[in-house]
């Protein structure tokens, strides 16, 4: 998600076309061309040019209307249907080769499913199905001390820095806590999905949101070719 007013000049978007499976966007006032997962103009008068990243989530519906009751849904436009992606796109999508193909000694297929993170200039990748086996996850990324969370719903993630008042706290999940809340090691306070301590010493405080990306690993390498990745030990 990105703002659309660059250098004080609100611009309006419309598709433009595909490359690497993401789209590209056209804004109508200079006719630049703007790559979907980076945020860079590729082609035109703004090339070089990059929007403004806006803090977002990818939630499941019944977990972001617990959250916010009385939000407001997007309907799809009827006049508009014939306009829209068909309900298979993502199966015929799959289909499709990729642009960057595993090599020898990849740590993942094309079409595993990451989830990225950036911070401290550094990017990791972290495998979905990893993810839900071992969250809550405590890491470290560009020396930013973070948790990875995927709530109940086994489907939803989101990030923290993990500091509080300057000190990196351990967390781990309460059990056959409904809905999931976290527990740190330190005071025993309790933390729900929104990052918020809900209970115990610490309560009232609120974790920082970091920026996460559910993405394909082949299109997360191409724009990160650097990316360290997360991956399970064996058991």
């Amino acid at each position: 998600m990105w703002e659309t007013t660059v250098e004080g000049r609100p611009l309006r978007f419309r598709l433009a076309g595909i490359n690497n499976q993401n789209f590209i966007m056209r804004d109508e006032e200079t006719g630049s061309w703007w790559q979907q997962v980076s945020g860079e103009c590729i082609l035109g008068p703004l090339k070089g040019r990059r929007l403004r990243s806006v803090l977002h989530d990818e939630l499941t519906f019944g977990l972001w209307k617990r959250e916010r009751p009385r939000g407001r849904v997007l309907r799809p436009d009827a006049a508009a249907a014939a306009r829209y992606a068909p309900a298979d796109w993502e199966a015929r999508v799959s289909k499709l080769p990729t642009v960057t193909r595993a090599g020898e000694g990849e740590p993942l297929g094309p079409r595993d499913l990451v989830v990225g993170v950036e911070a401290g200039g550094k990017a990791k990748a972290y495998p979905f199905d990893a993810l839900v086996k071992q969250s809550p996850l405590v890491d470290e990324v560009g020396g930013v001390p973070l948790v990875v969370v995927v709530a109940e719903d086994g489907r939803s993630v989101r990030a923290f820095d993990r500091r509080v008042g300057g000190r990196a706290l351990e967390f781990f999940g309460k059990p056959a806590a409904t809905p999931l809340r976290l527990v740190d090691s330190a005071t025993g306070s309790e933390w729900d999905f929104a990052g918020a301590a809900v209970a115990g010493p610490l309560a009232g405080n609120r974790l920082t949101k970091v920026a996460v990306l559910n993405d394909y690993w082949f299109d997360w390498k191409l724009y990160h070719p650097d990316t360290a990745v997360y991956l399970l030990g064996p058991r």
